[in-house]
């Protein structure tokens, strides 16, 4: 299990910490579920702010979960009350830590299972095999679908993105939340204690 600790946020690619060690970020559209499903995979009910306002993470932030390892919430892309210009400014800061960020191990992307893949998470999947990232989508909300409803879309996104794991995860019923902390868990080399390999 994991032990996250905050470290910090950044608003511009001089605030990110140090680029050692490993880190795994989680990205997704606004009001995907990401900060549920940070905290689910974490088991810790507050460590990313879950909100129903749509682009409520505004910054990067970065967590500590051992020595030199880090879980990284980055902004939602997509719809969000904000100005353009605080939309352009996360653009920028997202495309410069993917650019010069050598601790990246691996990318999470939460697509509601509901809506389905859309332009920006193509485009986000395409930025992280474009930078040789491997990827999990995680189709979150899936207890808001049938058993069966949820299977048949987890098919249809795995055909269209052959390349990239895919797993149905819904954070109130703990659903895919195991499949998601062990892949998270191999990236970061980290154990069940939370300790180095």
């Amino acid at each position: 299990m994991f032990d996250p600790v905050f470290v910090k946020s950044a608003s511009r690619p001089g605030d990110f910490p140090a680029d050692i060690g490993l880190e795994v970020a989680v990205v997704g559209r606004s009001n995907s579920g990401k900060s549920s499903a940070i905290n689910a995979m974490t088991g810790r009910r507050k460590l990313a702010r879950v909100s129903k306002t749509p682009g409520r993470t505004q910054q990067i932030n970065f967590f500590s979960v051992a020595p030199e390892k880090r879980i990284v919430d980055l902004p939602g892309y997509g719809f969000a009350r904000v100005p353009p210009g605080t939309r352009e400014q996360w653009r920028v800061l997202i495309e410069a830590y993917f650019q010069g960020r050598r601790s990246l191990a691996g990318l999470i992307v939460t697509i509601d299972v509901r809506r389905g893949l859309k332009d920006l998470d193509r485009q986000m999947i395409g930025f992280a095999r474009a930078f040789e990232v491997p990827t999990l989508l995680l189709l979150t909300k899936s207890d808001k679908l049938s058993r069966k409803g949820g299977i048949e879309e987890r098919d249809r996104v795995s055909r269209e993105v052959p390349e990239v794991e895919v797993a149905l995860f819904s954070a109130p019923k703990l659903a895919g939340v195991d499949e998601a902390r062990a892949r998270l868990e191999r990236w970061l080399e980290v154990d069940d204690d939370g300790a180095n390999e």
